[in-house]
C-alpha cells in the first residue's frame, strides 16, 4: 500500500528515481481540505488508492477463506485462534524494531519487497490448496509469514502517506484510507462467501495474491519528485529506546496511544460481543451476526467520510468521539429488540471509526518524521495487540455474567478512560472546560485559563 502528492505536470522519472527532491511551500497538499476527495487530486495518491480499493478486497477474502480452510481440515476453533494468534503475533513482538527499520529506509522500495512477499505467499496458499496437497501446517507458515512481513509493511505503508500528500492533505487521505478498508470490509467477505461456495477456497487465495499486482503497479507508477521529504534516522545504537522516551515525553502522543489501548483492549472485542449477541441474546443464529457487523462497517465507513470532509484533527474531536463511542456501547447493552441492537451498530462503527482515524492523523502530524515510523509502530502495536489481549477478558466476563454485562463493561472503559485522559491532558496544557450559549445553542471548548484571567482584568 502507499499514497500519494504531486502535480501531474511533473515529468515523470523511471522507476530507479531514488532521491524525491524537497517540495516548495504553497503546493498542493497544503492547507485546509476543500472537499471530501481532495487528496484524490494529487497522482501518487490516486494510485496508491486505486491498488489498495482491490488488494483491500483481496485481503478480506483471504481471511474468509483462510478461517475456512482452517475449520474444513481440523473442525476446530482453536485451530483458528492459533492461525490468528500466528499472523498478529510478529507485530506485538517485533513492531517496534519494524518502525525502526521504516525510520531508516525509504518507504516505496520497502512496500515494494512486503508486498510482493505478501503477494508470492497467498500464491504458494492458492497453489497447495487447488492441488489439493494443503495441509494445516502450511496454513500456519503462511499466517507466520504475512505476519512477519506485516511488521514492516504496517508503519511503512502508515508513514508514506505524509510522503504522498503533505501534512494539508494528511487527515483527508488517512480517512480515505479507513474508507477503502471499511468499503472492501463490505464487499470482501460477501465475494469470498460466493466463490468459496461456487468453486472452493483455493480460488480466494489466488484472487488475493493476484491483487497485490495493483499495488506494486501504483508504487512503480509514482513520480518519485513529486513525493514529499521525510528525513530519514541514521543508523545508530538505542533507537527502539529513543522511540520510547520520544513518545514518553509528549503528553499528546503518550495518551493518544494510551487512549486507543484501552479503547483496542476493552472496546474493540466485537467477534465476542456480537455472535453471542445473535446466538444467546436474541437466538436469530448467524444471519443477525452478518447483519451486525454489516451495520457496523456501513457506521465505520461513514466516519472515515465524514473524517475526510472535516479536514482537522483535534484532540477534543478525539476525547469526544471516544467518549460517544463508550456510551453507545452502554446504551447498545441495554437494547431490548434486535433491531435496535441493529441499528446502535451503526453509531458504534462511525464513532470508532472517528477515533481511529483521528488518533491515527494526529500522531503523524505532530511526530517529527525522522520518528514516524517508530511512534506509528508502536501505535499500531497498541492499537492490534490490544484484542488478542481483551478478548479473554471479554469471554471471561461474558460467560461469568452474561454478554450484556460484557458490553457495557467494555463501554464503561472506553468512557471512562476518555474522560480521564482528556482531564490530564487539559491539566497539562492548562485548560479549563468553557460553555457558552451561542445563538441558543451550547458551544463546549477547552480554554486557557491564561487567556481567562486576562479577560477578568481586563
Amino acid at each position: 500500500m502507499s499514497t500519494g502528492t504531486g502535480a501531474d505536470s511533473a515529468p515523470a522519472p523511471t522507476a530507479h528515481d531514488s532521491q524525491p527532491t524537497t517540495r516548495p511551500a504553497g503546493t498542493a497538499g497544503t492547507g485546509r481540505n476543500s472537499s471530501m476527495f481532495s487528496s484524490l487530486k494529487i497522482r501518487n495518491y490516486r494510485l496508491f488508492f486505486m491498488g489498495q480499493v482491490v488488494s483491500n478486497i483481496g485481503t478480506w477474502m483471504q481471511r474468509i477463506a483462510q478461517d475456512w480452510l482452517v475449520l474444513s481440515l481440523t473442525g476446530s476453533s482453536t485451530a483458528v485462534g492459533v492461525t490468528t494468534a500466528l499472523q498478529f503475533l510478529p507485530m506485538l513482538l517485533f513492531g517496534l524494531y519494524g518502525g525502526v527499520l521504516v525510520d531508516r529506509l525509504r518507504k516505496r522500495p520497502v512496500l515494494l519487497v512486503t508486498q510482493a512477499a505478501m503477494a508470492l505467499t497467498a500464491l504458494a496458499l492458492a497453489v497447495l490448496t487447488l492441488s489439493g496437497s494443503v495441509q494445516i501446517w502450511h496454513v500456519y507458515v503462511a499466517a507466520l509469514a504475512v505476519g512477519l512481513a506485516t511488521v514492516v509493511d504496517n508503519p511503512a505503508r502508515q508513514t508514506f502517506v505524509s510522503e504522498l500528500v503533505g501534512p494539508g492533505q494528511l487527515q483527508n487521505a488517512v480517512s480515505l484510507n479507513s474508507a477503502n478498508f471499511q468499503s472492501a470490509r463490505l464487499v470482501g467477505p460477501a465475494v469470498a462467501g460466493l466463490m468459496i461456495t461456487g468453486v472452493g477456497t483455493g480460488w480466494a487465495f489466488l484472487f488475493n495474491g493476484l491483487s497485490f499486482v495493483a499495488p506494486i503497479a501504483g508504487l512503480l507508477l509514482m513520480r518519485a519528485r513529486d513525493l514529499h521529504v521525510v528525513e530519514r534516522a541514521p543508523r545508530g545504537k538505542g533507537q527502539l529506546r529513543e522511540g520510547l522516551h520520544y513518545v514518553a515525553g509528549r503528553p499528546e502522543l503518550l495518551w493518544t496511544v494510551v487512549l486507543v489501548g484501552f479503547i483496542g483492549t476493552f472496546g474493540f472485542n466485537f467477534p465476542v460481543y456480537l455472535s453471542a449477541f445473535a446466538d444467546d441474546v436474541f437466538h436469530a443464529g448467524a444471519g443477525s451476526y452478518s447483519l451486525f457487523n454489516t451495520l457496523m462497517a456501513i457506521g465505520s465507513l461513514a466516519g472515515a467520510l465524514l473524517a475526510a470532509r472535516r479536514g482537522t484533527s483535534r484532540m477534543r474531536v478525539l476525547i469526544g468521539a471516544a467518549v460517544a463511542f463508550g456510551a453507545m456501547e452502554l446504551v447498545a447493552a441495554t437494547a431490548p429488540s434486535l433491531w435496535l441492537f441493529a441499528l446502535i451498530m451503526v453509531p458504534i462503527g462511525m464513532f470508532g471509526m472517528t477515533v481511529n482515524v483521528t488518533a491515527n492523523t494526529g500522531i503523524q502530524m505532530t511526530t517529527d518524521p525522522a520518528m514516524r515510523g517508530r511512534v506509528m509502530a508502536l501505535y499500531m502495536m497498541v492499537f492490534l495487540g490490544g484484542s488478542p489481549v481483551g478478548a479473554p477478558i471479554a469471554g471471561w466476563i461474558t460467560d461469568a455474567y452474561g454478554v450484556r454485562a460484557g458490553l457495557a463493561a467494555g463501554g464503561a472503559v472506553a468512557a471512562a478512560a476518555a474522560v480521564t485522559i482528556g482531564l490530564i491532558l487539559a491539566r497539562v496544557g492548562n485548560l479549563r472546560l468553557s460553555v457558552v450559549w451561542n445563538h441558543g445553542h451550547p458551544r463546549v471548548r477547552f480554554v486557557r485559563r491564561e487567556k481567562e484571567e486576562l479577560a477578568a482584568v481586563a
